[in-house]
């Protein structure tokens, strides 16, 4: 390879890498979440400088012969614990799962790109990014209850029917996975707490006037908390 080759062959690559990191950023950043941009271009920019010196260095002259997975094998652990820092545990809910993912991605598509795997970054990157546009449709149309939400009922005395209570909730779009009930005697109050797996566009305000045909009902709120 001549001086002029190396250098056209190192930007090819790290160019490559960057613009891997940048629409994996740019999803990501579409979605309001943490890691965007700046986080993944870096991470696939990184991997990809340091798969293309682990190969030069094995291919120097005079050097004992190495062994460029080695620092490949490095890379993988040094950003699977980047990743895992991604994920959260928020209230009944885990997430950051997708995120962490995606950070591995950019690493994998950062080693191909310094490695030369120009095809193999490029398709693997089309079928990403067409998995995190789509997917997410497809699911949310096949599993729309997919967060756990907590659904609580506070009233003030007990002209209430638990099961018609439980009857109103499941109409409302919303799967009841455990429920309990709470006496605060001194208030004259009753607390009830429903764990539901609620969807995001779920309609509290449609619930909450179906419920308010009892005049008991002081207060209903939903939170992931």
């Amino acid at each position: 390879m001549t001086f002029d080759n190396f250098y056209l062959d190192c930007i090819v690559k790290i160019g490559s890498s960057f613009l891997c990191g940048l629409l994996l950023g740019l999803e990501r950043k579409s979605r309001q979440h943490t890691v965007g941009m700046r986080t993944l271009v870096l991470i696939s920019i990184s991997s990809s400088i340091l798969s293309m010196l682990s190969i030069k260095n094995s291919m120097i002259p005079g050097v004992p012969t190495g062994d460029p997975n080695r620092i490949t094998a490095g890379i993988v652990t040094g950003i699977g614990f980047l990743g895992g820092g991604a994920i959260l545990h928020h209230g009944l809910n885990i997430r950051g799962l997708t995120t962490a993912a995606i950070v591995l991605m950019a690493m994998a598509l950062g080693i191909a790109c310094g490695s030369g795997q120009l095809f193999i970054a490029g398709f693997s990157l089309i079928l990403v990014l067409t998995s995190l546009l789509i997917l997410e449709k497809i699911e949310w149309k096949l599993f729309p209850a997919e967060k756990t939400k907590t659904l609580t009922l506070i009233y003030t005395d007990a002209s209430f029917d638990f099961e018609k209570i439980k009857e109103i909730i499941k109409n409302s779009g919303v799967m009841i996975k455990d429920s309990n009930m709470e006496e605060a005697v001194e208030e004259h109050t009753f607390i009830f707490r429903f764990s539901v797996k609620a969807s995001g566009d779920f309609d509290l305000l449609s619930l909450s006037e179906k419920l308010k045909t009892n005049p008991a009902l002081k207060k209903i709120s939903l939170s992931e908390i």
